[in-house]
């Protein structure tokens, strides 16, 4: 019985990722907005009834998109943090494997940084997949702020005020204990930085200007690092 059962269990794995691999196509090809279960049952040859067994329905299926190319992205960054030890270094490969798996996979890129499918609501379940990349950039400066403090041997910056504030110390609290924010405030801004910087890379908007964007791209991931206060090495 539990070889029967797990035999079930292989072709149900199997068919899945035939299925999202079918799904990424029509991505490619559609965009989000028209992905449909009828089509991608269609290519593969199966009744829709029997996918709808898999993904009920096309969010189902979305969503499964996306908490891959989230999880995707993040082992990728993950991989190459691994590899540097200093907070620069780590900066700058952080930076580099987000912009390379940008460019190899910019569809899903596109699904996951840009512009929301109408009508499609992200779970709860994408979040904790969502929330790996920017945990590891607060990591890689919250390693470069102890590091300064200690060597400093001075206290944290103070906290700021007003409604930017609130939204620091909420964030503070829940992702970044112990970062001060400042710190918090200008990774947050280099967050940005990096991502509309890669978007405008992949969607064409550095023809005529910095294109190819390999230069651009190594000097502003350089002063992103001095906005976050990393130090030169």
């Amino acid at each position: 019985m539990t070889a029967i059962r797990t035999a079930r269990e292989r072709a149900r794995e199997e068919l899945t990722r035939e299925i999202k691999t079918a799904a990424r196509r029509h991505l490619a090809s559609e965009g989000a907005q028209r992905l449909s279960l009828r089509a991608v049952a269609r290519e593969l040859g199966m009744a829709s009834s029997a996918l709808y067994r898999y993904y009920p329905s096309r969010d189902d299926l979305l969503t499964a998109l996306i908490v891959d190319a989230y999880t995707d992205l993040a082992d990728t960054v993950d991989a190459a943090l691994a590899a540097h030890t200093g907070p620069r270094a780590r900066w700058r490969a952080l930076c580099t494997a987000v912009r390379t798996w940008a460019r190899a996979n910019p569809h899903e890129y596109a699904l996951v940084f840009g512009t929301p499918v109408p009508g499609y609501s992200a779970p709860q379940e994408t979040v904790a997949p969502a929330a790996r990349l920017p945990l590891a950039l607060i990591g890689v400066a919250h390693q470069a702020a102890t590091e300064a403090r200690t060597a400093a041997g001075g206290a944290a910056p103070g906290a700021l005020a007003g409604p930017l504030g609130e939204q620091l110390a909420r964030l503070r609290e829940e992702f970044a204990p112990g970062l001060p924010e400042p710190v918090l405030a200008r990774a947050a801004i280099a967050w940005t930085q990096l991502f509309g910087m890669i978007g405008f890379e992949l969607f064409g908007h550095f023809v005529g200007s910095f294109d190819p964007a390999d230069a651009f791209f190594a000097h502003a991931v350089e002063e992103m690092a001095d906005l976050v206060g990393l130090p030169a090495g």
